[in-house]
């Protein structure tokens, strides 16, 4: 058995030397939204400039390997990403102060940086800055065999005047159609993907060797430019509809950062719903619009629908519902939708799908009562609507109750429904059937703040048309 070993007898025992123990650093990683920076620039003295454009990407992290999204591996980095609108090449100038593998490697920032900006990313910064005066026509030679569009005549004087105050601003705003059989919509698209991956929620790159694919682009010379600049983009496709038509649905539309809130988005969509209707497809949709979109689209086809005489009858009806008195007192809403005929020909002549046409029909009733009076009576018509959509008919249920009766056969598919007198059942409403009136109570006043915010965004726009001294 060993023996514990004597102390020392050293008189100064606090000069002993202590053993110490390194711990190495734990590498947690950077997120790269947090040391990456992406500007745009149109001209090579802007790139190095902190003046330039500096984008806010939708989602870096998901472009890096790491499932958490970070760069590892590296102390004090910072990445400055330039990406040129004249050639939409790009350079990324990387710094850092050192290097060290903490447990989870070293990040190949090459690689992680060519998933997003693949074969625009310049390796050398000279070159890059020759591309400003070597690509500046990049666009023109892609665009010059390309098919030209134009807005179409409006039926609506007010949407058609304010339109065309616009065009008449930016006379030389062009929309050219490259369908992706051609190299040249090939080529340009390849270049625009940074830009749909950065700037657009959810995208990813359409497959360019499906000739249903087809690029509309938003080109303009202006300031005395020699050559046309991209002021933005959008990526369509062409379904078969049964028997012999076919429906375009808008995947992808970004207009530049530089350009936007300046009307160039409503003019782009101007022109495609002109497409829709002269090649007389079935309808034209959206896939999945952000909000700012949807408010944008809803705004215009409300202004295509005004004064659309198919829907006059059924708009005037409507309305006059809410002079007819109180909606509250009435044992069930009058349902406010115009007739399935109407709808069909909004469809045919306007291509606007029977949800977009739902979405606006209540905007435009707004549009027609008098808020002062009928406000009480079109929140609850909106209120009986979404209810209708999002729980279902009530009108048939009134008075019934469902009672979950466990038994031995089938606990979960047992049940027992009686009709009430006067609702006086002695069954207290469940907390689930609460919170869905909650929910809907809440759906509504949202819907409602968005029904008077498109309305009021339609009624300044026929403002400014109507004041606008000619």
């Amino acid at each position: 058995m060993g023996q514990k070993q004597q102390p020392s007898a050293d008189p100064r025992p606090d000069t002993k030397k202590k053993r110490r123990v390194a711990f190495s650093q734990i590498d947690t990683g950077i997120p790269a939204k947090d040391c990456i920076k992406i500007y745009l620039v149109s001209t090579k003295e802007e790139v190095g400039s902190t003046d330039s454009l500096c984008i806010d990407p939708v989602d870096l992290n998901s472009f890096f390997e790491d499932e958490d999204g970070k760069i590892y591996g590296y102390q004090g980095l910072k990445i400055t990403v330039w990406f040129s609108i004249v050639s939409f090449h790009a350079y990324a100038g990387i710094v850092f102060e050192s290097t060290s593998d903490g447990g989870k490697g070293i990040t190949d920032l090459k690689s992680a940086l060519q998933n997003i900006f693949a074969e625009t990313l310049v390796d050398n910064k000279d070159d890059f800055l020759q591309t400003f005066s070597k690509d500046a026509n990049f666009i023109g030679s892609l665009v010059a065999d390309g098919e030209v569009l134009h807005p179409k005549a409006s039926s609506n004087w007010q949407f058609n005047e304010a339109k065309f105050h616009f065009q008449a601003a930016n006379s030389d705003l062009e929309v050219i159609r490259l369908p992706m059989d051609k190299m040249a919509g090939r080529n340009l698209y390849s270049r625009l993907v940074p830009l749909a991956l950065l700037l657009i929620d959810g995208s990813s790159p359409i497959d360019v060797t499906d000739p249903r694919w087809e690029l509309y682009v938003l080109s303009q010379k202006n300031n005395g430019q020699t050559h046309p600049r991209l002021r933005g983009f959008a990526a369509l496709y062409r379904f078969y509809h049964y028997p012999d038509s076919s429906r375009l649905r808008l995947s992808q539309i970004l207009i530049l950062p530089p350009y936007q809130s300046k009307g160039f988005g409503r003019f782009l969509l101007e022109v495609l719903n002109n497409v829709a209707i002269s090649e007389n497809v079935y309808d034209f949709t959206i896939e999945e619009p952000i909000s700012k979109l949807q408010q944008l689209r809803t705004c215009i086809d409300v202004k295509r629908l005004q004064g659309f005489s198919p829907i006059e009858e059924a708009f005037s009806s409507a309305v006059a519902q809410f002079k007819l008195g109180k909606l509250s007192k009435k044992i069930s809403i009058p349902p406010l939708l115009p007739s399935p005929e109407a709808i069909e020909a909004v469809r045919k002549s306007l291509k606007i799908t029977k949800e977009q046409f739902s979405h606006c029909w209540e905007i435009l009733i707004y549009l027609g009562i008098e808020h002062d009076k009928h406000m009480e009576d079109f929140i609850l018509a909106v209120s009986s609507r979404m209810r209708d959509d999002l729980i279902g008919e009530t009108t048939d249920a009134e008075g019934k109750q469902v009672v979950d009766v466990p038994t031995d056969y089938d606990q979960e598919m047992s049940f027992v429904m009686f009709r009430s007198t006067n609702n006086a059942t002695g069954v207290e409403m469940d907390e689930s059937r609460a919170n869905q009136e909650e929910q809907l109570k809440k759906l509504v006043d949202d819907r409602v703040k968005e029904i008077k915010l498109i309305a009021q965004k339609v009624s300044s726009d026929q403002i400014r048309s109507i004041s606008k001294p000619s």
